[in-house]
């Protein structure tokens, strides 16, 4: 596979470019040098939601689910050091209007919900956050960043770089018998 290939899978995946995401690439400090702190590791129903909207997206099958990668932590950090004020209140406002939809649609709470009222209402949101309207400046749709954060936390996580993908650490090993003949270029690391 190659990286336009990737690229192609990332974007359908979630419906907005994860890699190159001026979320990812805003920094973990603010214009004055002082963290960003947000109010999600505060709030004590937030990480165990967010841990079961991503075991909804991602479910333990013969691979180990979200929740075995210990994503919620992760995905909690990257908010609140990561995105910038406007899109820690888009997801943090977002994760809110979640648990009223939810109260509202089904009159529980998301974790009570059957595996197929959670895909579902999964899916229900995801066409909503597919026919969002959003002007070129503006943040994406909270679901998106769910999405995006709960793939990025997944694929990151060390159980799954070392039980699921086959990992090539970088730089490698050192292989001093590589073929070269005096004149050819030298071999990229």
């Amino acid at each position: 596979m190659n990286r336009r290939e990737l690229l192609t899978m990332i974007m359908s995946a979630t419906g907005y470019a994860m890699v190159g995401s001026p979320v990812l690439l805003a920094g973990c400090t603010s214009a004055s040098g002082a963290r960003n702190t947000g109010n999600l590791s505060s709030d004590p129903n937030v990480s165990p939601l967010i841990a079961e909207i991503a075991e909804t997206i991602i479910p333990r099958t013969d691979t180990p689910g979200a929740k075995d990668a210990a994503v919620a932590p992760f995905m909690i950090k990257i908010v609140e050091d990561c995105y910038d004020s406007e899109d820690r209140t888009v997801f943090y406002q977002g994760l809110e209007a979640f648990r009223e939809l939810c109260q509202v649609r089904f009159g529980q709470d998301f974790a009570e919900l059957s595996d197929q009222q959670r895909t579902e209402f999964l899916r229900e949101l995801d066409q909503v956050a597919r026919s969002y309207p959003r002007a070129p400046d503006s943040p994406v749709h909270y679901f998106v960043m769910l999405k995006q954060l709960t793939l990025f936390a997944y694929f990151t996580s060390e159980i799954v770089q070392t039980q699921v993908l086959r990992l090539v650490p970088v730089p490698g090993r050192y292989d001093g018998c590589y073929p070269y003949q005096k004149g050819d270029t030298a071999w990229a690391i």
